[in-house]
């Protein structure tokens, strides 16, 4: 275990998150464990779409079996690795595909959401754009020529893409209003990227354009963002969906097969490297993705393209397919972040340690008597609960751990079983370290 001491802000970036119940934005290397051949899967999808190519991937786990929290890790490892990456969840208000704004409100909040190594928290939008200045201003000093012409240059390759004119006549008038002081016209072009235009003549009186972002352009706008960062000088742009499950909770069938073309069209583009420096990350549950009814595998296109792999049986695996599903944590990967969370909570130094390492074992087996396997398998509540003991043990000081954890509160996360038998004897066992 690392005993290196941890900043209070990242301290507590992580430990409030995770007491609310909530994937920490910050931090998540200081607790992760497990999934080992998931990362190293989606560290080279990165490196895929650093090279010009495109990926999408379906991220299948129950509801706090930690998806969102693998989701924020591989944002941290895009970032680090010199891509621009935008998330957002998906709710009855933002989706994929819509005639009422619904994805427009989802561009815009994806948008929103940008983020660099260097604004790791959103809003890199401004920024992103002067890189692709300050980069044609030194290649043209480089060349001899005008930062002008290199930006024209830079942006004919855009034009051959849907909205692709458009697109770089914004980016022409940011340019023009950063070198001219015109704060306005900057608002205006970010605006316009952005989503944020309700009308094609407000965008036409402010930049002279005639289209803007709205439900029909949404994915032909993120890959044209995706090779505008390309020519920004970034190696390519990732884009993290999360409660996808929203899409299955649709009651209209018209409505919700709209959005599983949308899916589609994304998948074939991804899986034929149409799409370039572009990657899809997708989180959702089991029922969104294989119920026939209304998940999509009620859709045949979707289901033949993400059914599993029928090799892949008896422990054996194949994580080259589209989907990868969240296997359940073991015991001892458990065992190891309960570790980890003990060492985040004293700030990385041993002797402000709350509980000795002999009673990680006996809270676990309190857990998996009140929840069976789900305890690790959705793992979010018993960390808010093991949380909540820290807390306790720290406002009390002097207060004895073991009659605490038989009183512990721990309830069954939703969507996740509390049904099966767990032999708290050889749990107890296999703990030893």
């Amino acid at each position: 275990m690392s005993t290196t001491a941890i900043r209070p802000k990242d301290r507590d970036a992580v430990i409030q998150s995770l007491r609310a119940g909530v994937s920490p934005r910050h931090g998540q290397h200081l607790i992760q464990v497990g999934r080992n051949h998931e990362i190293e899967t989606l560290i080279q999808d990165i490196d895929r779409i650093a090279d010009g190519g495109s990926t999408i991937r379906f991220v299948i786990g129950e509801y706090g079996a930690g998806k969102t929290f693998f989701l924020n890790l591989v944002r941290a490892v895009a970032m680090e690795r010199k891509l621009v990456t935008a998330n957002a969840d998906l709710n009855p208000d933002r989706r994929l595909h819509a005639t009422g704004g619904q994805a427009r409100s989802l561009f815009a909040e994806l948008m929103r959401n940008l983020s660099t190594r260097t604004k790791p928290d959103g809003g890199a939008m401004n920024g992103i754009i002067e890189r692709f200045v300050a980069t044609a201003k030194t290649e043209a000093v480089a060349a001899g020529t005008t930062a002008e012409a290199v930006i024209r240059s830079k942006l004919e390759h855009l034009t051959e893409m849907v909205n692709g004119f458009d697109f770089a006549e914004v980016i022409s008038c940011y340019c023009k209003g950063f070198d001219e002081g015109n704060e306005q016209l900057k608002s205006d072009a970010i605006r316009w990227l952005r989503g944020e235009f309700s009308t094609r003549t407000d965008a036409r009186q402010a930049l002279g354009v005639r289209t803007i972002v709205d439900d029909a352009s949404f994915y032909d706008q993120l890959k044209l963002f995706a090779r505008f960062v390309r020519l920004a000088g970034y190696s390519g742009f990732v884009v993290c969906l999360d409660e996808l499950v929203n899409l299955y909770k649709l009651s209209n069938t018209q409505a919700r097969n709209a959005n599983y073309e949308q899916i589609l069209r994304i998948l074939n583009d991804s899986l034929q490297g149409s799409a370039e420096g572009l990657g899809f990350i997708l989180g959702g549950t089991p029922e969104f993705l294989m119920d026939t009814r209304r998940g999509l595998f009620s859709y045949p296109a979707l289901q033949s393209r993400l059914a599993e792999n029928s090799f892949a049986k008896s422990g054996l695996v194949d994580f080259s397919g589209p989907v990868i599903r969240l296997a359940s944590l073991s015991p001892e990967d458990f065992y190891v972040m309960l570790l980890k969370l003990r060492n985040v909570y004293a700030f990385g130094m041993p002797e402000k340690y709350l509980l000795p390492d002999e009673a990680i074992a006996p809270f676990m087996a309190h857990c998996a008597r009140r929840l069976g396997d789900s305890y690790f398998r959705t793992p979010r509540t018993t960390i808010t609960a093991f949380i909540n003991l820290l807390a306790v043990l720290e406002q009390n000081p002097g207060q004895d751990w073991k009659p605490l954890i038989d009183v512990v509160d721990v309830e069954p996360d939703t969507g996740g079983s509390a049904d099966a038998e767990i032999d708290v004897d050889d749990e107890l066992a296999s703990f030893k370290m």
